[in-house]
């Protein structure tokens, strides 16, 4: 495989994991951030990634001290000048990234992809204005970047084929199974199936038809069951097909919420700050040990379910998909 240096622009929370990422599985990294007190954060998370896929999954334990020579912190953003791809992961901000994609577009080569992750901008308008649009294109990561196999690379207006190719070598390696998205939507694919179930999960409650542990735990205890293994469309050929799904159907759809607003109980959490385990209160209460033991539960099931899915679904390291 054609050696990569990428350039990683953006070192928050999400950046820091895929910086992890991406030097966890041989990619030469350029990291640039105007938070410098960020670089001493991403060192502690690329070293904890590197830990977790030894541990979990095998990886050669020679990483822990190889992996500094392939890890470059950037004075300035003309560092990443040479990089062969570049990926974006700045505030969720449409303004804050065109005025990064201008500037980058001023110094790296014009061939150089660059991918932006974002979970909700659309790259269509992300590509306005810009000198080469084509070579822009969505990459949408999903927390622990450096253990979960999502990615979805989305395709913009103007993304090129040879973009979208570059960037599925690249999930390729990290032992991804990426998705392409071939068409520009709000919420692409996974948060358009998610943002319809959470709707739903909201109303039920603001509804009374029971309480937050009760729609958890159904929910827990039936999609949970096939969801590491099938998506929904496999789910309805296993158990009965579309002939039978098409039935039953028929008389829930004009049943559920669709309003285009916010359902209440997440709207008036969103009022109140509520931030989930991170301020101990959302839907359910925590106290900082309980917030704790979730975040525990959830990365350790995401290395079972991971291994789950290797298991039935195999990763090679075979050419993209993208014509």
């Amino acid at each position: 495989m054609q050696e990569q240096t990428v350039g990683l622009i953006g070192l928050g929370f999400m950046g820091r994991g895929i910086a992890g990422c991406l030097i966890a599985h041989g990619l030469h990294v350029v990291s640039y951030t105007l938070a410098r007190s960020e670089f001493e954060q991403a060192r502690e998370a690329i070293a904890q990634a590197i830990e977790e896929l030894i541990e979990n999954a095998g990886y050669d334990p020679s990483l822990r001290d190889e992996w500094r020579g392939r890890y470059v912190e950037a004075a300035s953003l003309q560092d990443v000048a040479s990089c062969t791809f570049i990926i974006e992961s700045i505030t969720e901000s449409a303004e804050a990234k065109h005025r990064l994609f201008a500037d980058l577009e001023a110094i790296v080569s014009p061939e150089t992809p660059i991918a932006s992750n974002t979970s909700a901008l659309p790259i269509s308008l992300l590509q306005q204005g810009r000198l080469r649009p084509e070579r822009f294109l969505g990459m949408h990561w999903a927390e622990p970047a450096h253990c979960t196999r999502f990615l979805e690379l989305i395709r913009g207006e103007h993304t090129n084929d040879a973009s979208l190719q570059a960037a599925e070598r690249i999930a390729l390696q990290l032992r991804k199974d990426p998705c392409i998205v071939q068409q520009d939507i709000p919420g692409f694919i996974v948060n358009r199936i998610a943002y319809a179930m959470y709707r739903e999960a909201c109303n039920l409650l603001h509804l009374g038809i029971a309480d937050a542990d009760t729609i958890d735990k159904a929910f827990r205890n039936s999609c949970g069951l096939w969801a590491g293994i099938c998506g929904p469309l496999r789910w309805i050929d296993l158990t009965g097909g579309p002939a039978l799904y098409g039935k039953t159907m028929t008389g829930v759809l004009p049943t559920l919420y669709n309003s285009p607003e916010l359902p209440e109980p997440i709207a008036s959490l969103m009022k109140a700050g509520a931030t989930g385990i991170k301020s101990g209160q959302g839907f359910f209460s925590y106290t900082p040990e309980e917030a704790q033991a979730w975040e525990k539960i959830y990365r350790d099931q995401v290395w079972r379910m991971r291994a789950i899915a290797e298991e039935v679904f195999p990763i090679s390291d075979h050419e993209p998909k993208t014509p």
